[in-house]
């Protein structure tokens, strides 16, 4: 999910054009997914349908400031929450709330919501910037400044498909197999409650901010090992997990761009991959040999990146439970492609919080370089953790 609260003149009209310009333009946007047979087909919707932008107003309504703000709350909840429905689409949603202002200024808030299965966070560095040049060219009548693409995710798929087989499949294949043989079912961190049977989704996080010195001296740090900034603070993350489990071998699931090809690059689409990172603390390494080991296994996967987590879990075969994800329950992300600009001509934009917080795992650790500084957030399971316990 996506909100943008936009202060000024909104052309709406002209919106609606790059919204339906931006739904003709990436085939992942249109494509829903259609079961025939127990056969899964993947369907494109027309190009020139258009993407609906569903309007709501809550100038007249008799809310005073702040109902008509936890009004705008709620239904920012609901639209996030909402399901899609695969087979009939589309897999993206976009509504327009016009909420009351004090000034005679106009303000609206923009919900852009997208199903993981067509989308993933490079694909918003992607749609933001081009839904604004969008926007500007129409709002000056001039035609679309977009470059056209030269591939499409279909033709992607249908490339892997063909490119990941045979012996290169085979290689990928081995080397999960190799490296999370015999690999620990569960991490067991102190939890502040029993495991439910089934694992919920719920979930909340704790904003994290190192500062400018830490983050300085980190990036000293890393040169001088000759690692990335990434690889040392996974291994940092690795040592805190073993720490408090108690367990010297680890798996820490690594979310991958997977963009290696120039055409995909300017693609919305689901490309990310996860690496499942098995890391060795046995025989209480020095910091240099943690970092050492963390290297050479951040490196192996990364070679072997471009077989889909799913057919790692079917090769590996992980004993499946319920109550929690397979081969890893924690998540470190290294957040480092750009989010996108939103600049609209006569609009002010600014993120809207979201109260919409999805615990796929026990743990997930987010983080980024902004600026001079590392920021992010630890994501975690309200159903295990306390917002205290994730805190210390």
């Amino acid at each position: 999910p996506l909100a943008l609260r936009l202060r000024g003149q909104l052309n709406v009209a002209v919106l609606q054009r790059a919204l339906d310009a931006l739904w003709s333009r990436h085939e992942a946007l249109r494509s829903v997914f259609v079961t025939e047979e127990g056969e899964v087909q993947v369907r494109l919707l027309p190009s020139d349908q258009g993407l609906p932008l569903r309007r709501i107003d809550l100038q007249d309504e008799p809310f005073g400031e702040a109902g008509a703000e936890a009004e705008l709350a709620r239904l920012c909840t609901e639209e996030a929450r909402a399901p899609f429905d695969l087979a009939t689409g589309p897999l993206i949603r976009a509504c327009l709330i016009r909420v009351p202002v004090a000034s005679s200024a106009d303000e609206h808030v923009l919900l852009l919501t997208q199903h993981h299965i067509v989308s993933d966070g490079w694909s918003l560095g992607i749609l933001l910037p081009e839904l604004s040049a969008l926007y500007t060219a129409f709002s000056n009548q001039q035609a679309s400044p977009l470059p056209p693409l030269a591939i499409q995710y279909p033709d992607y798929a249908a490339w892997q498909r063909q490119w990941l087989s045979g012996e290169r499949l085979n290689d990928q294949a081995a080397y999960w197999k190799q490296a999370l043989a015999n690999a620990p079912t569960l991490l067991d961190l102190p939890t502040d409650r029993r495991r439910p049977e089934q694992q919920s989704v719920v979930g909340a996080s704790v904003s994290i901010d190192l500062s400018a010195e830490l983050t300085t001296a980190l990036k000293r740090f890393s040169q001088q090992q000759g690692v990335t900034l990434f690889m040392t603070v996974l291994s940092a993350w690795a040592a805190v997990l073993s720490r408090l489990s108690g367990q010297e071998d680890i798996v820490i699931g690594a979310p991958s761009a997977n963009r290696g090809h120039c055409d995909i690059e300017p693609l919305i689409g689901f490309f990310v991959n996860t690496l499942a990172l098995r890391i060795d603390l046995g025989d209480n390494p020095s910091v240099a040999e943690l970092i050492a080991r963390v290297r050479e296994r951040a490196l192996k996967a990364q070679d072997h990146q471009d077989l889909p987590f799913e057919q790692v879990v079917e090769i590996t075969q992980p004993p499946r439970r319920l109550s929690h994800t397979p081969l890893f329950q924690v998540v470190f992300a290294w957040q480092n492609h750009d989010a996108g600009q939103w600049a609209l001509p006569g609009l002010e934009a600014s993120p809207v919080g979201s109260s919409y917080e999805v615990a796929r795992f026990d743990l997930e650790l987010n983080l980024a370089e902004a600026g001079d500084r590392i920021v992010g957030a630890l994501g975690y399971a309200t159903a295990l953790f306390d917002a205290a316990t994730i805190e210390r």
